[in-house]
């Protein structure tokens, strides 16, 4: 019983449950409606002033519930496939994965001070300090959602590296020198923006709408499609038809109000798209009246792909998606394992295909970045493009019916609103189970339920 309690020790649990909470709370409070700068600023500058002041223990438990609270949805999908008993598997797993990532990080950063005898505390901070920064970098099994910095996106602060750095260091100097006055060098990664939205949160909004305005004779008049399809029913080939009646109609609606591009979310035909004559000669009679963009599978002949097709004056684009989810779409353990998780856990079904480089395609002169759902969420699609450019404009299809009801649709949008702030690309996102929505300069606009 007494080793026990040298590895669990309820008041490091318990901190390590609070730090979690602090550090997660920005979610749930976006989730509730509830975000405001200035509550998410106090938790997230709360929650890493604990962290970098607690022991080995304590970041275990709080690398532990970190993964819980942001990522317990992923154990959903198992639902769809009857697997209900590998939830709480799934989940345990999640949480010794982070927990592990954690614990790492402060056993390192406090070995590594006494390996080259350095006894000061500051050194042990500071490892701490460049671990939380390098950890957005760490993607266990290819899945990279969790990025320390995300929890300022809608706080005072910047999401920069440099204004995290800024911010783990006034906290740093503050805890080392036992002087709470350190911590107002923060002020110094403040974001301009959000400072502007504690005056009046109404300014900013009606800026960005200005801008997307006063650009209006280049934007084309988007309409952004919800589907509320569940994943039972998408699969469910008896009501395709009805389905795809349900498209068509809001072609024509989307045409009689005289927009130019309708966008459609992920895999809305459920259906290898590119053998289906009959509905692409219908989508290409829609599309001399309107540009349309639409998920769809697509098949070679010899494996599957998740796909987008883009019909613009009269030619047909497919673009395949370039990061497959891990697990979902394609199995990132070694062949062997690979083959029998497969066969064990999905009826032996092949893994998707993925193309290998990032595709953008040109509707009305504008150039778009092609993401299908979780690639969108991903650093590699923001990438500089051949001509030494980074998408100015992103369209995103995706399918939340695997994770829905949960926290994964707020956690996306999250993702997307980082990206849009960090690069400055404006996100034209369409998804079936949960609100479709634009994105620019960090800021949601135009929601769609």
């Amino acid at each position: 019983m007494y080793k026990i309690r040298q590895y669990f020790n309820t008041l490091e649990i318990t901190r390590g449950f609070l730090v979690a909470l602090l550090g997660s709370a920005f979610i749930y409070l976006n989730y509730w409606g509830l975000s405001h700068p200035l509550i998410t600023t106090f938790t997230a500058l709360l929650s890493l002033y604990l962290l970098l002041r607690s022991n080995t223990k304590t970041w275990f438990f709080t690398g532990a519930f970190t993964g819980l609270f942001w990522f317990w949805w992923i154990s959903l999908s198992l639902i769809h496939y009857e697997m209900v008993w590998a939830v709480p598997i799934e989940i345990f797993v999640i949480m010794l994965s982070y927990g592990v990532i954690f614990w790492s990080i402060a056993y390192v950063s406090k070995k590594l001070p006494k390996f080259f005898t350095l006894h000061s505390s500051l050194f042990t901070l500071i490892l701490k300090a460049f671990g939380l920064l390098g950890l957005s970098y760490i993607h266990p099994f290819g899945f990279d959602w969790l990025k320390p910095e995300l929890i300022f996106v809608e706080s005072y602060l910047g999401i920069e590296k440099w204004q995290f750095t800024i911010i783990l260091l006034a906290i740093v100097l503050s805890i080392w020198k036992e002087q709470r006055f350190y911590l107002f060098l923060v002020i110094f990664a403040y974001h301009p923006t959000q400072m502007v939205d504690a005056i009046d949160p109404t300014i900013h909004k009606q800026k960005t709408v200005m801008s997307m305005l006063s650009t209006t004779d280049r934007q084309p008049k988007i309409q952004l499609v919800t589907t509320h399809t569940t994943v039972q029913d998408k699969w469910n080939k008896t009501l395709h038809h009805k389905q795809f009646q349900d498209i068509f109609k809001h072609i024509d609606q989307a045409i009689k109000e005289q927009k130019s591009l309708i966008i459609f979310p992920e895999s809305v035909f459920p259906i290898f798209l590119n053998r289906s004559q009959e509905l692409i000669d219908k989508l290409q009679g829609k599309a001399k009246k309107i540009s349309i963009v639409t998920g769809g599978l697509y098949w070679d002949g010899k494996t599957p792909r998740n796909s987008t097709y883009i019909f613009n004056k009269g030619k047909i684009t497919v673009a395949n998606k370039v990061l497959l989810v891990p697990f979902g779409e394609s199995n990132p353990l070694p062949d062997f394992l690979s083959d029998w998780v497969n066969k064990v856990f999905y009826d032996g079904a092949v893994d998707y295909k993925a193309s290998a480089n990032v595709i953008d395609y040109e509707i009305d002169g504008i150039t778009y970045r092609n993401a299908i759902c979780f690639e969108a969420t991903s650093e590699k699609l923001y990438e500089k493009d051949k001509d030494n450019k980074r998408p100015k404009q992103m369209i995103v299809l995706s399918n939340n019916g695997w994770f829905t009801p949960s926290i994964e649709p707020t956690l996306q949008k999250l993702l997307l609103q980082y990206y849009s702030k960090k690069y400055g690309t404006t996100i034209y996102h369409s998804v079936n189970m949960s609100e479709s929505y634009t994105i620019q300069n960090g800021n949601v606009l135009n929601i769609k339920r």
